[in-house]
């Protein structure tokens, strides 16, 4: 299952998060189009992907994940396909609008969803080792995209890209995913029978529905502080080869993006080894915090060597701040609901953060540089930080015992 999620995770960061930042480079190139209306277009996409995320979540729940994943790669294939054939600033809209249907199945809210039944004390470690294939996604898939284009063209490189996405993700769905649970298999939770309850040992408090959950402060100060941690960090990904380039030139920005994408494969694997053992919401603050600092410092020192190392260690924390939340809310309000409740989640986080591309593209335009952009970005990380940091009395209260079901 989790290999399953890694692999899917690999396609749909590489060809919807990541790949944004290439077609926009590409399509601008192309067809001469502003920075501003294809961030708009991108904006759209997020939008799309934000008005889904809590059917897909409910989804998930209600019929497993299988039917979800599986229209989730046909739409994302459909979306790269198009994108390489418009020519018109209305296919444009519809073509990142059809590729925020894909990215909403078969990202967050749908891989956390698709394993939330299947472990229980190794929740996070799980859920991090899933989302590692986002780093994988942008190592591998920036470059490749970037090179494919080259040699081919943009129609016939995203023509072969999308036959690629159908020829892995199909088969990997309808074979792998065709359990919801481990129960169909005799299984428990993180494969381990479940420990005997000790005598006087107290219950644990039972998880939460999700109306119960959007009643919560803890629930919203969750959602309020990635909606606005991740608005920045997706607008920064989106323009991170346009606002490389100058100072790296293409090719050096197509390097730097899959630098930063190899931090944020060792940010998840650090990730994984302690996302259990720790208070999450302490370490989801610190990386929002670190991420400011690298922003702030791009912004007023606009030089080479800065770029590089702020790009590095904002890419450290990516996978971070990308994986925590789903963490939290499967910790902190339990398995049974975990579609619905992160779902909810999702769909303020995505929808606030869809609005990250297009603020970086209208001060871009507005300013002639980014970097006021990345001023008020770090000033809204920082301010994310403090609002993560409000709930963490709230942390574990609710998380469904191992023992109490399979």
């Amino acid at each position: 299952m989790v290999a399953a999620c890694t692999v899917t995770a690999a396609f749909a960061w590489g060809l919807g998060l990541f790949g944004a930042s290439v077609y926009l480079k590409s399509l601008s190139a192309l067809h001469g189009w502003s920075i501003s209306l294809i961030s708009g277009a991108i904006t759209g996409f997020y939008l799309t992907s934000a008005a889904s995320a809590a059917v897909v979540g409910a989804q998930i729940d209600r019929r497993g994940a299988r039917p979800v994943l599986v229209a989730g790669a046909l739409a994302l294939a459909a979306g790269v396909f198009a994108i390489g054939q418009i020519g018109s600033a209305l296919g444009l809209y519809l073509s990142f609008a059809l590729l925020g249907v894909g990215w909403s199945c078969l990202s967050s809210t749908g891989l956390s969803a698709t394993l939330a039944p299947w472990f229980e004390r190794h929740q996070g470690r799980a859920t991090t080792l899933a989302l590692m294939g986002a780093s994988a996604g942008s190592i591998l898939g920036v470059p490749l995209l970037l090179l494919a284009i080259e040699r081919l063209g943009l129609d016939v490189a995203l023509a072969a890209t999308a036959v690629l996405t159908l020829v892995v993700l199909l088969p990997l769905h309808l074979s792998v995913l065709r359990h919801r649970r481990p129960e169909d298999i005799g299984q428990w939770r993180d494969g381990l029978a479940p420990a005997p309850a000790r005598p006087g040992a107290p219950l644990a408090r039972a998880p939460l529905s999700r109306s119960q959950a959007l009643r919560s402060g803890t629930f919203w100060r969750v959602a309020v502080a990635f909606a606005l941690a991740l608005t920045m960090q997706i607008g920064f990904l989106t323009h991170h080869v346009t606002l490389s380039a100058p100072l790296m030139g293409a090719a050096g920005a197509g390097l730097l993006v899959s630098g930063a994408g190899l931090a944020a494969l060792s940010g998840r694997i650090l990730l994984a080894r302690i996302v259990d053992q720790v208070d999450v919401r302490l370490l989801g603050a610190a990386m929002m915090l670190m991420q400011a600092i690298s922003l702030a410092i791009m912004a007023l020192w606009p030089a080479r060597a800065v770029l590089i190392g702020s790009s590095l260690t904002f890419g450290f924390t990516v996978g971070m701040v990308t994986t925590l939340s789903p963490v939290i809310i499967r910790r902190e309000f339990g398995p049974s609901a975990f579609g619905a409740i992160y779902g909810a989640a999702a769909t303020l986080i995505q929808f606030t953060s869809a609005f990250g591309p297009g603020l970086y593209g209208v001060m871009r335009d507005a300013f002639g540089s980014y970097r006021p952009g990345l001023a008020v970005a770090a000033v809204v990380n920082a301010g994310a930080a403090l609002v993560l940091m409000q709930g963490r009395r709230a942390h574990g209260l609710v998380a469904e015992s191992p023992r109490q079901c399979p």
